[in-house]
C-alpha cells in the first residue's frame, strides 16, 4: 500500500478531547485522469475533498483488534478533483481511543495517544505521469467544528467556530498493523420520519420514531448564529410515559448542536446511537417534529430470509429479530448498541450467529471479524469474551470462546465456504489445547470462571450468591455448561479436520474420553432445562430420548415456561422438537405471558430484548444497570422458525442439497419463510384448510422432503403437497 510512506501526523498538544482537522491544498494544472486516496486514523474520521464527502463508509476505519490490525480505505477521488483542492481529514475518538481501551494510555493521561490521521492521495495525469501526496509536515491541522465527539458522549458541534490552522506534528507511530479493507462498509441504509410527537406528564418533548433503531438523527434548520439544537435518545419511557435513560448507564447519548446563521442541516458524523425517541431539550425557535428524521446505520449486507405468518405478534417478533440483527451488526457483531458497552461478546456472537445467516447474507461481515478473533487470541490459546479485545476479563470463557470454533462452523454449512473453516483451525486447536491447562479435572472442564447459563430463570428462591455475577448465572453447573462446550468444540474440529485432510485420530481419543468423563460425572444430575438441553443438543446423554421426555416434563411442570439462560435457550425448541415434543416447542414460541418471546411484543417492543421481563406486567423496569432493548441473543429464536418450523435446514454445506421438514401447529393458520441461498431461492410455506395442511416447496436443488412422517426426494423444482387431518385435529 501506497500510504506506507506516509507519516503520521496530530495536532501538538491537543487535548484527548479535541477533534482535530488536517488539511493539504494542493493544485492540479494538469487533466487528472485517476485518482485514489488511502487514509485510516487513530479514531474515526471523514475525510472531506473540495466540499464533498469522500465515500460513503460512515464510522471508518471501522473497529479491529488495532494493536494488529487497522483497516485503510482506498477512494477513487478522480471526480472530485479540480485545479485548486483543499483536503480535509476529521478525526475522533470512535472506538481506538474509548476511554476503556487499553492502548491508548488512558490509566496516565499524560500518555492518552493524541488524534492521528495517516493518508496518500495518487494522481495520475492524463500524460500517464504520477504524482504522490503523502501525510507530513506540510500539512495543516486545527480544531473542528465538533467539539466533543465520542461513542458512548454523542457528538457537540459549533457551527459559529471559525478554523485557525498550524503546522502538524509528525509521530513516530507504527505501520505495520495497517491492513487493507476487509469487511463491509458501514452505510446509511433507511430514513425512518417521525411516528408521533408529545409532550410527557414531566412537559419533556418528545418524538416517537416508532422503531428502536441503530444510527442518529438528522436535521434541517432555519436559525439564528448561536441558537442551540440539544437532543438526547433513550429507548423506552417509562411507567408513566416519560422519558427513560437510566439504562444508558453513563453513556451520555446526545447530541448538541450551535446553529450559524441561515439555513443547515446536520447530522452526526462520528458516533452513533440506540433508541426509539429523541426529546428536545433545546431547540431554535420555531423548531418542528416534521424537521428531524432518523438514520438507521448498519454494515452493508444482504437480506436473504423472509417470515410471515397469519399471527401479527408473530410477526412483529420475526421483525423485532431482524432489527436487533441490524442495530448490533455495526462492524462487529456487538451485544447492544446504546449503553456504555456495544463490545463484541463472542457468546452472543455464536448464539445468534446461525439465525443470522438466515436473514442476512453475512460472509464479509464475519470473515473480517474472525480476523480479529485469530489477532485477538492469546498466546496460550484462549480467546477473550470480546473482540476486539477491550479489557482482560477472567479467563476461562466456555461457550463465549467456543465461538472460535462454532461460528467459522455454521458459516461452512451455510454458505459452504471452506475458507471459514479453514482460516480458523489454527485458532480452534489452540483453543482446545488451552482447556487442559487450566482445567481442574482430566477430559473434562471444571473449576474455571463461566458466565455459565447467563441470565437463566431457573435459580431457587433461595439461592443466594456471593456475588451479583453469579446471581445472573442461573443454576446450571458451571462444570457441566464448560464440559459440554469443549466436547462440542472437539467435535467440530475432528468434523474440520476430516474435511481438511488432517489426523484428527487423537482429536477423536480425546472426544470418546470427554463423552465418557461427561456421562460419569453429571449423566445422573442433569437438573435444569439447559443441563437437558446441551446434553441432548452436543448428544451426550445416554438415553436421549427419556431425557428429552423429562425435558418436556419439566416443563409442563413449571407452567408451560421455559427457564432457561442466554446458552440452553438457542437449542430449546430444537431438542424439543428433535424428540417429538413439538407441541411444547410452539407452547413456548406462542406464549404471551412472562418469560415468552411475545411477551416483549405485547409491551410494543420493536427489537428484541436483553431480559424477558425488561419491562415487567406493572410497567417497572427489571433493571437499571443491565436492560437493554435492543439484544439479538434471544432473537436466536429465528433460526428455529426458518430451519424447523418452515424446516429449512442444509443436507450439504451450502444448501448443496437441501432438507425440508415443516412442524406445523394448528395454533397458527400459516406460515412461510425464504430464504436465498448461495445455490439459489428456497421456499418453504404451510396453511391449515379445511381438513388437512396444503404445503407449497420450492427448491433450487435436489432435496430431502419430509411432510407427515412420509420422507420424498425430489430434484429442483415447485411442489405442493396435502396432508389429511385425523377427524378432530
Amino acid at each position: 500500500m501506497l500510504i506506507q510512506k506516509a507519516s503520521w501526523i496530530a495536532m501538538n498538544g491537543a487535548a484527548s478531547t479535541v477533534v482535530p482537522v488536517f488539511r493539504k491544498c494542493f493544485s492540479c494544472a494538469r487533466p487528472v485522469r485517476a485518482a485514489v486516496l488511502e487514509v485510516t486514523c487513530d479514531g474515526v474520521y471523514d475525510a472531506v475533498l473540495n466540499g464533498q464527502r469522500v465515500g460513503d463508509f460512515i464510522l471508518a476505519p471501522g473497529w479491529t483488534e488495532y494493536r494488529k490490525r487497522l483497516q485503510v480505505q482506498a477512494y477513487d477521488v478522480a471526480a472530485l478533483i479540480g485545479e485548486s483542492n483543499t483536503l480535509d481529514i476529521t478525526v475522533a475518538n470512535g472506538w481506538y481511543r474509548r476511554t476503556n481501551a487499553p492502548w491508548t494510555g488512558t490509566q496516565n493521561p499524560d500518555e492518552f495517544l493524541p488524534a492521528m490521521a495517516i493518508a496518500a492521495l495518487r494522481l495520475t495525469y492524463a500524460d500517464g505521469e504520477d504524482e504522490v501526496l503523502l501525510t507530513d509536515g506540510s500539512w495543516q491541522v486545527s480544531e473542528s467544528q465538533v467539539t466533543l465527539s465520542g461513542i458512548f458522549i454523542g457528538e457537540d458541534a459549533d457551527m459559529t467556530r471559525t478554523f485557525s490552522f498550524e503546522p502538524v506534528q509528525v509521530c513516530d507511530f507504527p505501520k505495520d498493523c495497517l491492513i487493507p479493507q476487509e469487511g463491509p462498509e458501514v452505510h446509511e441504509q433507511e430514513t425512518v420520519l417521525p411516528r408521533n410527537s408529545f409532550r410527557t406528564p414531566r412537559g419533556e418533548w418528545v418524538i416517537d420514531f416508532g422503531q428502536n433503531l441503530t444510527g442518529y438523527m438528522a436535521f434541517d434548520v432555519d436559525a439564528r448564529a448561536g441558537e442551540k439544537l440539544s437532543i438526547s435518545t433513550a429507548e423506552v419511557l417509562d411507567r408513566d410515559g416519560n422519558f427513560y435513560t437510566a439504562n444508558y448507564r453513563s453513556a451520555r447519548s446526545q447530541l448538541h448542536y450551535i446553529c450559524r446563521e441561515g439555513k443547515q442541516s446536520y447530522r452526526p458524523r462520528f458516533t452513533f446511537f440506540g433508541f426509539r425517541y429523541l426529546r428536545i431539550d433545546e431547540a431554535p425557535e420555531g423548531f418542528r417534529a416534521d424537521q428531524i428524521r432518523t438514520v438507521v446505520l448498519h454494515s452493508e449486507m444482504t437480506r436473504t430470509g423472509w417470515l410471515e405468518s397469519s399471527d401479527p405478534m408473530l410477526n412483529q417478533l420475526f421483525s423485532n429479530c431482524l432489527w436487533s440483527q441490524k442495530g448490533n451488526y455495526l462492524d462487529i457483531p456487538t451485544d447492544c448498541p446504546q449503553r456504555d458497552e456495544r463490545y463484541g461478546w463472542t457468546g452472543d456472537g455464536q448464539i445468534f450467529c446461525r439465525a443470522a445467516t438466515y436473514q442476512y447474507d453475512v460472509r464479509q461481515f464475519f470473515r473480517k471479524w474472525l480476523a480479529d478473533v485469530r489477532a485477538a487470541q492469546h498466546e496460550n490459546g484462549w480467546v477473550p469474551e470480546v473482540v476486539p479485545s477491550l479489557t482482560a476479563y477472567k479467563p476461562g470463557g466456555a461457550a463465549w470462546s467456543d465461538a472460535a470454533a462454532i461460528i467459522p462452523w455454521q458459516l461452512y454449512e451455510t454458505y459452504g465456504d471452506i475458507s471459514f473453516i479453514a482460516d480458523m483451525y489454527e485458532t480452534m486447536e489452540r483453543w482446545i489445547a488451552y482447556i487442559p491447562t487450566v482445567s481442574t479435572t482430566p477430559d473434562l472442564f471444571t473449576g474455571c470462571w463461566t458466565y455459565g447459563d447467563w441470565l437463566a430463570l431457573d435459580a431457587p428462591e433461595d439461592y443466594h450468591p456471593a456475588t451479583i455475577e453469579l446471581s445472573k448465572r442461573g443454576y446450571s453447573n458451571d462444570d457441566l455448561v464448560c464440559s459440554a462446550f469443549y466436547a462440542n468444540s472437539v467435535n467440530i474440529v475432528i468434523r474440520i479436520g476430516r474435511i481438511l485432510g488432517k489426523d484428527v485420530s487423537e482429536y477423536e481419543a480425546l472426544y470418546r474420553r470427554i463423552a465418557e468423563a461427561f456421562r460419569a460425572r453429571f449423566g445422573g444430575q442433569l437438573n435444569t432445562q439447559t443441563e437437558k438441553v446441551l446434553a441432548l443438543h452436543f448428544n451426550l446423554a445416554d438415553e436421549p430420548q427419556a431425557l428429552a421426555d423429562a425435558l418436556a416434563e419439566q416443563i409442563r411442570a413449571c407452567g408451560t415456561k421455559l427457564q432457561t439462560g442466554l446458552l440452553g435457550t438457542p437449542y430449546l425448541l430444537h431438542e424439543l422438537c428433535r424428540y417429538g415434543h413439538a407441541d411444547i416447542a410452539w407452547s413456548l414460541l406462542l406464549r404471551k405471558e412472562y418469560p415468552g418471546w411475545l411477551y416483549s411484543v405485547s409491551k410494543g417492543a420493536t427489537t428484541v430484548w436483553e431480559h424477558w421481563d425488561g419491562i415487567k406486567p406493572d410497567g417497572t423496569f427489571w433493571d437499571d444497570d443491565m436492560n437493554s432493548y435492543n439484544h439479538y441473543a434471544y432473537a436466536s429464536v429465528a433460526d428455529w422458525v426458518f430451519g424447523v418450523a418452515c424446516g429449512i435446514q442444509p443436507a450439504a454445506p451450502g444448501f448443496a442439497r437441501a432438507r425440508i421438514a415443516p412442524h406445523p401447529d394448528p395454533r397458527l393458520n400459516s406460515l412461510s419463510a425464504v430464504l436465498d441461498t448461495v445455490h439459489g431461492r428456497i421456499r418453504s410455506a404451510w396453511k391449515y384448510t379445511g381438513d388437512g395442511i396444503r404445503y407449497e416447496i420450492d427448491t433450487p436443488v435436489p432435496a430431502e422432503i419430509v411432510i407427515g412422517g412420509t420422507v420424498r426426494r425430489v430434484e429442483k423444482g415447485r411442489y405442493i403437497f396435502g396432508e389429511t387431518l385425523p377427524a378432530g385435529v
